[in-house]
């Protein structure tokens, strides 16, 4: 009979450094050597410590890994109706663990202050921890207090039932065999698509009409892009090493961005959705604000820096709504900054996840074959002018990819509910689709279903319909609401997020000059009077 393990045991044994994480009633310890060799990241574990995973642990994982997972179990944890009571992941409160000075053992280290919500309202409940730079008063270690969760309007029991819902949805999911690749009829298509857009670039650049053929290399890049998003959710063969491999050659060798840095934040974006901490998919200070939080100037637990609302992200916030589609045009610049700033930041890294070693020399040299043959391409165009213009308008053309994607995230909620809430009813509360004619599902790579693919992530992209009808059933028979939005209605919704935000700096400034001025006329009248 495996050991009884009470909650104030867990909570004890993570304060002294412990990575613990709930799984079907068991308690599983994550050893230091695995949470780096994590393929989803380090952070994918850490934001589940002292949590029930169960949920996300299925969804995410093959049936060869959940196989392996009990060698890591210590013992059953304690339930309370046959529920774990959640408690608060030290990272989502700005502490992680890091090497003490003789280098062989690891110590608490404060990265943020926790900035606990003082009121209780749809848009910042009880339950909110975001993070802020501390002001160095924060206790050397974490304590009993720091891993217990703010209060929350979230019933423990109403949430188990949800994820009980969902383990019965997912069964049926299998079931029905959603799970299998349709090779022929979901990637032939696709395969004939991104050969006859290819070809119709290189003809039109033999031909030196090169706008066309920037036109239709952006589009090359667009379609393919969502096929490298299913190798990097192990979504197509469902072998790791198979999937990366190839997820390199399209990501890396044909599009210049690291397929590495997109999986370990894509990651994150799947398990935190929407939390302004934590998500880095809605981090995007100085140039957009989707909620007032961000004027707190933030700390992110992912890219571990301070998100400043300083003056040049007052100026650029408070005209977002105007500037929103400008800056997507321009999205798949960012997407290279970040790739590369991942790559040179592993190339330090002595302890790459598996296959680090091998993914990120190929993803290195897949770059370098990418500039190699896009310079070449842009050198050909005969004037720097031309250049420029083949680059900007090929690079531009894959915009509607970023601003589809956002529509599924900027208009839903950004609160944070607490560690009581479960996988669906936050995927469900965060996510949206966007509504669009079957007939044109091809222009959104079927990622237009996005509440069914953040509910099963592995899932073949093809089959996101015909799964997507089951998840309407499971949300209509839980209470739960399944967002969705035509694409005209959907631009309007962001739209109306960002001018609300900008509407609010705009106020913020206004009381600012008021003060100001109330200030110098009282300074004033004091030195009359004086």
């Amino acid at each position: 009979m495996p050991a009884l393990i009470s909650r104030d045991d867990v909570a004890a044994r993570i304060l002294a450094g412990e990575h613990l994480v709930v799984y079907n009633g068991h308690l599983l310890r994550i050893p230091p050597s695995w949470l780096d060799a994590h393929p989803g990241g380090a952070l994918a574990i850490l934001h589940f410590v002292g949590r029930d995973a169960s949920d996300e642990i299925e969804a995410y994982h093959l049936d060869h890994t959940l196989s392996l997972i009990p060698r890591y179990s210590v013992g059953r944890v304690e339930l309370t109706d046959n529920a774990w009571e959640p408690l608060v992941p030290p990272v989502m409160s700005g502490w992680v663990r890091k090497p003490a000075p003789d280098g062989k053992n690891t110590e608490w280290y404060s990265e943020a202050a926790p900035q606990r919500s003082a009121v209780d309202t749809p848009l910042e409940p009880s339950s909110q921890i975001l993070l802020v730079s501390h002001d160095g008063t924060e206790p050397p270690t974490p304590d009993r207090n720091t891993l217990e969760p703010p209060p929350t309007s979230l019933s423990l029991k109403q949430q188990t039932q949800h994820s009980q819902a969902y383990k019965q949805l997912h069964k049926r999911i299998i079931d029905a065999g959603l799970y299998k690749t349709p090779y022929l009829t979901g990637y032939g298509p696709e395969v004939l698509r991104y050969v006859l857009l290819a070809s119709v670039s290189a003809y039109a650049y033999q031909h030196s009409w090169f706008i066309t053929s920037s036109v239709f290399l952006g589009l090359t890049w667009h379609q393919l892009v969502f096929s490298a998003h299913d190798l990097g959710h192990m979504g197509v063969t469902h072998n790791w090493a198979i999937d990366r491999l190839l997820s390199i050659l399209i990501a890396d060798f044909i599009g210049g961005l690291s397929i590495g840095w997109w999986v370990e934040n894509h990651n994150i974006h799947h398990i935190v959705t929407n939390h302004p901490s934590h998500d880095p998919d809605i981090e995007h200070l100085p140039f957009f604000a989707i909620s007032a939080a961000f004027f707190n100037s933030l700390w992110s637990s992912y890219y571990k820096r301070t998100m400043w609302f300083d003056r040049f992200a007052k100026v650029f916030v408070a005209i977002q709504h105007r500037l929103f589609y400008i800056v997507m045009l321009f999205g798949r610049f960012n997407l290279y900054a970040n790739s590369y700033a991942f790559l040179y930041k592993k190339a330090f890294d002595t302890r790459r996840a598996r296959g680090g070693r091998w993914a990120w020399g190929l993803e290195v040299t897949g770059l370098v074959f990418f500039w190699c043959w896009f310079g070449r391409v842009l050198y050909g165009c005969g004037s720097w002018q031309t250049a420029l213009a083949y680059l900007l308008v090929s690079h531009a053309v894959t915009s509607p990819l970023h601003v589809q994607i956002v529509l599924s995230h900027f208009s839903m909620s950004t609160a944070d509910l607490g560690p009581t809430e479960s996988f669906p009813h936050r995927q469900l509360r965060t996510t949206s689709d966007v509504i669009c004619d079957e007939s044109i599902g091809f222009i959104h790579g079927g990622l237009h279903l996005q509440v069914t693919h953040h509910l099963f992530p592995r899932l073949p992209r093809h089959n996101l319909k015909r799964a997507s009808a089951l998840v309407k059933d499971f949300a209509q028979d839980q209470g739960m609401t399944y967002a969705e939005f035509g694409f005209v209605d959907g631009n309007a919704e962001v739209i109306g997020v960002l001018r609300g935000v900008a509407e609010q700096v705009k106020l913020m400034g206004k009381v600012v000059n008021v003060e100001a001025k109330e200030a110098i006329e009282k300074r004033l009248a004091q030195k009359k009077v004086a």
